[in-house]
């Protein structure tokens, strides 16, 4: 029988808020490639009744197959959508992949690019192996 994944913790810090501020959310810890806790400020576009929506919101945490974003809004989970890159304008499809879950900050939610993108956050990540050295 499989081990059940080991749930980790995100913490999460408000822009602007006080010292000490923060809220901590709880997420698999199975992940496929490593993650970079970053703000990156995106553009989140959908359709839902008909109706094109776009929000504003920002990344958590990036990795190559997605993000964990914040938004003032939730999103469906398994809603398909576009998040654009605000500093570089490239956009890339993706989908929600479960329920938001609401936070001090806003609606955490996590996407998943349809497929990878090494290059999406134009930033280098770490390889799959690394850990941080306790100390």
């Amino acid at each position: 029988m499989p081990d059940k994944p080991n749930k980790a913790a995100v913490k999460v810090v408000e822009k602007n808020a006080p010292v000490g501020r923060s809220s901590v959310v709880a997420t698999d810890d199975r992940r496929r490639s490593q993650r970079v806790m970053m703000r990156v400020g995106v553009v989140v576009r959908y359709s839902l009744n008909g109706k094109e929506v776009s929000l504003q919101a920002h990344t958590v945490a990036v990795n190559i197959h997605g993000a964990m974003i914040c938004a003032a809004e939730s999103i469906p989970a398994e809603m398909a959508l576009d998040l654009e890159h605000k500093m570089t304008r490239e956009r890339i499809a993706g989908r929600v992949t479960r329920q938001a879950q609401n936070s001090p900050v806003g609606f955490l939610i996590p996407v998943e690019f349809v497929s990878p993108s090494s290059n999406f956050w134009r930033i280098s990540f770490p390889p799959s192996d690394w850990k941080p050295i306790d100390g």
